[in-house]
């Protein structure tokens, strides 16, 4: 346990987008055990602790502590790890340090997501009503009563549940205290981060139209609503949660439809869109956020790299069809009709001399159409 910098834990490649998870009230790191494997695989996950839960010292705030309190922990966490910018995501208290952190330090964030949480929480007479109790009683009422107020009725978390009967009293008392005075209600338009809101359909604690009073006020929001989860829905529903999560983090697939439309150009990604239907429609995204926005943007190959092993590829297959989409888009990534002969040429000796006369006859096609 340190005593400056909150408790966490650290998976995924260095060399990865970071990406920072906070956590609920009462709650500890676990709450993203079942998320945060998953999500190290393409980024650098950072899962930390509030003061006085997990491992966090207790003294890293105290009573009157505001949102804007830890929210400066977050931020001196990041520094610590040599991180500048970071995409984020919280659940409910997690969440308003991730809103705070995008109204006040929109310079450090990349991305949002904002998990079963508000921009306000009721206001501030229950909140210190709770942080009363909790100073004079201690929190083992709460955890009596964890799992009716974390989840639907019937299912529970053993882990979480733990970690409520173990936070600190002052601690977790300090943590109601920034709840009581968070509201930022009247700041949510200045948000220009892109932004994901995700709300479970039976969270009593933060329902859905906490989200979309945040989801109306933001100009770059995108609500979901998860049918079946409460408020630890990371713990409830993790496959539905990392679904929202994969789509949004990074922004591949909006990067990858960029780059898709540079290289294809605007007609063809246009009439692939027009085609896309209910059951195409998860593929087409997986094109857009794993082909495009992942591979195609890795600056390890230039793009004139990229597209001569593209046409060497689909020789190799016979997809000539694509061979003449990949045609253009190698004359758009700057290869001459010359370059693209020698390339065909170079698959008549090891993709054999048919599948070469083929791919030759569909490039004459393409650079026909160009000419004319």
């Amino acid at each position: 346990m340190t005593e400056r910098l909150l408790n966490h834990r650290v998976e995924g490649a260095p060399s990865a987008p970071p990406l920072l998870l906070g956590p609920s009230l009462g709650t500890s790191y676990a709450l993203w055990d079942d998320v945060a494997p998953e999500l190290s695989t393409g980024h650098r996950v950072v899962r930390w602790d509030l003061p006085g839960h997990g491992g966090s010292a207790p003294g890293l705030i105290g009573a009157g502590a505001t949102v804007a309190d830890l929210a400066d922990l977050v931020l001196a966490l990041a520094d610590s790890l040599g991180v500048e910018r970071f995409a984020y995501a919280g659940v409910s208290l997690g969440g308003a340090v991730g809103l705070h952190l995008a109204v006040h330090h929109p310079e450090r964030l990349e991305s949002l997501a904002v998990i079963c949480s508000s921009a306000h929480f009721g206001g501030s007479g229950p909140w210190q009503e709770r942080a009363e109790r909790v100073r004079r009683e201690g929190v083992a009422w709460l955890a009596e009563n964890a799992p009716s107020r974390w989840f639907t009725p019937g299912f529970t978390v053993p882990r979480l549940v733990a970690d409520q009967r173990t936070a600190d009293p002052e601690a977790y008392a300090a943590c109601c205290d920034a709840l009581a005075a968070f509201d930022l209600r009247d700041r949510l338009g200045e948000i220009s981060v892109r932004t994901l809101l995700i709300a479970g359909r039976q969270d009593t604690a933060t329902p859905p139209p906490h989200l979309r009073e945040i989801a109306d006020a933001t100009p770059a929001a995108t609500l979901v609503e998860l049918p079946g989860a409460a408020h630890l829905a990371p713990a409830q529903c993790p496959e539905a949660v990392l679904t929202a999560l994969h789509a949004h983090l990074d922004g591949g697939a909006g990067r990858g439809m960029a780059v898709r439309r540079e290289v294809l150009g605007d007609a063809h990604v246009d009439r692939a869109q027009a085609r896309q239907t209910p059951f195409t429609a998860r593929f087409q995204e997986f094109i857009s956020r794993y082909a495009w926005g992942e591979i195609w943007t890795d600056p390890t190959l230039s793009r004139r790299e990229r597209s001569m092993i593209t046409l060497t590829a689909l020789v190799a297959h016979g997809h000539y069809e694509e061979l003449a989409m990949h045609v253009r888009a190698a004359r758009r990534n700057g290869l001459t009709p010359e370059e693209i002969g020698a390339v065909l040429l170079q698959t008549a000796v090891y993709c054999g001399v048919p599948a070469a006369n083929s791919a030759f006859a569909a490039a004459q096609r393409v650079l026909a159409e160009e000419e004319g």
